[in-house]
């Protein structure tokens, strides 16, 4: 991957070009161009990554503001499936990041699905950023091949761009556990999710499946009870002051965990 060009867009025709890339990556309906033109002429940030000079990938954010700070809102980050491996997002999602200090943004912002496990590692774990709200259903209803079918739950993420990140040690214990992969493939609440609120553990680790999309389309039922599953326990957390930090992979089990800390 390290002969794809990112480089920033510019032109409406580069637009109406990363509308054809959002279409072939979500199946559904692009954003229009005015839109996107708008939002790259008042503050937001848009790159393209081309294999020479096909445009195989988009990372859209614009202006945001919360009543008290400016921020920047990255909304999609879009790759064709043949260019997804090889770690080109990172290289996005890090060029972004420059380009938001540049222009005097402290802090980048964005939602994901959680069930999402190669957009969670990304986030949370080579990222460095921070899980901190939980919204069930956010955007409702949604079309297209990787949301049809389930609820559109979404965790809110917050990326403090000016901070370095410094990688967690974090020691996994069986008995932190608050969600967990039975020998059938459900998802099972352990015991220890009734204690949440009477311990003052410093952290907590929840399972989820490694390939949901995988998963969703072998099996929608399942996929919706790991959907409603891991809301329970992210809505119990988020709640009670924790935030999602870290992803830890067991790829050999075919799941992942949430590590969620105060």
């Amino acid at each position: 991957m390290s002969n794809i060009g990112i480089r920033p867009l510019s032109t409406m025709d580069e637009l109406i070009e990363m509308q054809k890339v959002e279409e072939s990556v979500w199946q559904a309906d692009s954003i229009p161009v005015h839109q996107t033109f708008t939002a790259l002429k008042n503050g937001g940030i848009i790159l393209g990554a081309f294999d020479h000079t096909k445009m195989i990938g988009f990372l859209y954010s614009f202006a945001g503001f919360d009543g008290k700070n400016a921020y920047l809102c990255s909304h999609e980050l879009g790759i064709l499936p043949a260019y997804r491996k090889g770690g080109l997002g990172e290289r996005m999602k890090r060029m972004q990041a420059n380009l938001a200090k540049e222009a005097g943004y402290e802090m980048l912002t964005w939602t994901f699905d959680p069930l999402e496990s190669v957009n969670a590692y990304l986030n949370l774990h080579k990222l460095g950023a921070e899980g901190v709200l939980y919204k069930p259903n956010y955007y409702g209803v949604m079309k297209g091949e990787l949301n049809e079918g389930l609820p559109s739950d979404r965790i809110h993420i917050r990326w403090e761009i000016n901070h370095s990140n410094t990688e967690r040690n974090v020691s996994f214990h069986q008995s932190q556990v608050l969600l967990e992969k039975g020998p059938d493939g459900s998802p099972r609440i352990t015991d220890a999710f009734g204690s949440v609120g009477d311990q003052s553990n410093t952290a907590w680790f929840m399972a989820f499946p490694d390939d949901f999309q995988t998963l969703k389309s072998e099996n929608i039922a399942l996929a919706k009870t790991w959907r409603l599953a891991t809301r329970t326990i992210f809505k119990t957390l988020f709640a009670d002051g924790y935030k999602a930090v870290d992803i830890i992979r067991d790829q050999e089990k075919g799941q992942c965990f949430y590590v969620l800390e105060k």
